[in-house]
């Protein structure tokens, strides 16, 4: 909870009970109990300021019950922060919960599987914000940066599942089937549509290897890891971030004991 200036409020209202240990172990109390928490504090919150402004936080999490432990990349992970983000969207409130927080300690087959299926179910479910969706290891005991970048991939696999399909008269391609199968070329590889609409309708990973065997064998059999901590590095070593505008670095600046200096980052 952070204050906005004088006479402005503004929170995120968090619960993280772990279902089975600070929550019921059957799901759907946890989601009721979640829910139950985030609401009493709205409720306080505006009691305090009427109308001030709150994201909910719906974070329940899931024990593993033979030891008690925190499994982040559980199934239900993904189905409890799924079950909250349709309370959220039932209440039409703005939304938050957790997915993404992969048991695996290392960049690996566990941590990408569990990683997509939990941030999915949450994306596809209507969650307006997944927090701890990339990078995140051991159950948010630990961090990776390379996971960041091959994470980015997984995130947008799954931006483009809850873009869906979109189904009008254009994209049914009724007439351009008809074109290519009577008297056409037979396929659509060269058709100005499939041309017009490959950066639109498709999206390319920047990690994720798509080659063929042959191709991916005649360039040494790269590992997707070794090319992360390659990227990661050089990231390190000469990115300069842009994003900031001169006239906002210089307000920060003005704010914060920012001690390196704009000279130090390539400006």
């Amino acid at each position: 909870m952070g204050g906005g200036g004088a006479g402005v409020l503004r929170c995120i209202l968090l619960s993280a009970a772990q279902a089975g240990a600070t929550a019921p172990a059957y799901l759907a109390g946890t989601v009721s109990q979640a829910w139950a928490e985030c609401l009493g504090g709205l409720v306080y919150v505006n009691a305090i300021e009427p109308g001030a402004p709150a994201i909910l936080g719906a974070w329940p999490f899931v024990s593993d019950l033979r030891t008690g432990a925190m499994s982040g990349g559980s199934p239900e992970q993904g189905l409890l922060s799924a079950a909250c983000a349709q309370v959220g969207n039932h209440f039409d409130l703005p939304f938050g919960t957790a997915c993404g927080m992969s048991d695996a300690k290392f960049p690996d087959f566990q941590a990408g599987a569990e990683r997509g299926s939990t941030v999915l179910a949450a994306a596809l479910s209507g969650a307006n914000i997944v927090y701890e969706a990339a990078g995140m290891y051991a159950s948010l005991l630990g961090a990776c940066p390379e996971s960041l970048l091959l994470d980015n991939d997984v995130l947008g696999a799954v931006g483009r599942a809850v873009r869906g399909i979109e189904v009008d008269a254009d994209t049914l391609s009724f007439d351009e089937i008809e074109r290519v199968c009577s008297g056409g070329e037979g396929h659509y590889l060269g058709s100005n549509t499939t041309l017009q609409v490959m950066q639109s309708e498709y999206i390319y990973p920047d990690f994720s290897d798509r080659a063929s065997p042959t191709v991916w064998e005649e360039l040494g059999k790269p590992v997707l890891l070794d090319q992360a901590v390659g990227k990661t590095r050089e990231l390190l070593a000469r990115h300069v971030p842009r994003h900031v505008s001169d006239d906002i670095d210089e307000r920060l600046r003005a704010e914060f004991p920012i001690a390196l200096s704009r000279e130090a980052m390539g400006r």
